[in-house]
């Protein structure tokens, strides 16, 4: 019995002298160390990162640049004109010219002096310019020997014949044939067009 209760003392003597040792040789300045390591090691990754950072950064402007916007060979281009005189707007759609394709918007800039870009985009590129004078798309169809015929009006208010054509005046409605003595005016051929289809 004896020896169990000296063999209990003994392993708690020896419990108690390792705690104690631990806490009585444990340097108390090793956090200290390790802190100022650990803020010297961040520092030097900090620095390094800045200095990656700033490199991606002129990677990527540099990229910019070469990859800048070009014009596709599917892309369309239109033409927008104002004429100051009657205050409309000409609109012409067109397929990309082979010249243009593969171009950037600067290059458009310089091939086309007169115009301005008013879009870029890689399928579509619009060019805009304000012009003096008249749109020369201004029409007036009237009743001419029982035909419906387009005159085309000119920037001095006179009228040339521009169209005859086959559609009779007998059959349109009482309204049009009153409207036609005195001239339907137009503005485009889009309009012109569409007032000959009403007619037919």
């Amino acid at each position: 019995m004896n020896k169990v209760i000296i063999t209990m003392i003994i392993i708690i003597v020896v419990l108690v002298g390792i705690v104690a040792g631990v806490f009585i040789f444990k340097p108390k300045d090793n956090n200290t160390v390790e802190n100022v390591k650990m803020n010297v090691a961040e520092e030097e990754i900090l620095d390094d990162c800045t200095e990656e950072y700033e490199q991606l950064q002129n990677n990527e402007m540099i990229e910019t640049n070469a990859e800048e916007e070009r014009i596709s060979p599917n892309s369309s281009l239109t033409y927008e004109t104002y004429y100051t005189g009657c205050q409309h707007t000409k609109i012409v759609y067109s397929d990309m010219p082979t010249e243009l394709v593969n171009l950037t918007k600067k290059e458009v800039e310089e091939k086309y002096t007169d115009w301005e870009v008013k879009k870029f985009e890689t399928n579509e590129v619009a060019l805009y310019r304000e012009q003096e004078g008249e749109c020369g798309e201004h029409f007036i169809v009237k009743d001419k020997d029982g035909k419906v015929v387009v005159y085309k009006i000119l920037e001095n208010g006179e009228e040339q014949e521009y169209e005859v054509t086959q559609i009779s005046t007998d059959y349109l409605t009482e309204t049009d044939k009153i409207e036609m003595k005195n001239g339907i005016k137009v503005n485009g051929k889009q309009e012109l067009n569409q007032l000959i289809e009403d007619f037919e």
